[in-house]
């Protein structure tokens, strides 16, 4: 959750009219790649944690491309 929180600190500095596009996709992506990492631990086998795994790595390969663009 560090780093999710640090990105919304960092979103914060953004101009205004980037509020409900790239800032919003990027915050989107933080929180995600946490609740995906989650929702896998909580599962009953190591495949679907894996599966999760997987998301959330796509997750945090989707905002650094989108963090490039600032």
């Amino acid at each position: 959750m560090d780093l999710t929180e640090e990105i919304y600190k960092l979103m914060s500095f953004m101009p205004d009219d980037e509020k409900y596009g790239l800032t919003s996709q990027i915050k989107r992506c933080s929180v995600s790649i946490a609740s995906n990492i989650a929702e896998g631990a909580g599962r009953n086998s190591k495949k679907e944690f894996r599966n999760f795994l997987s998301i959330a790595k796509q997750m945090a390969q989707q905002r650094n491309l989108k963090l490039n663009y600032f």
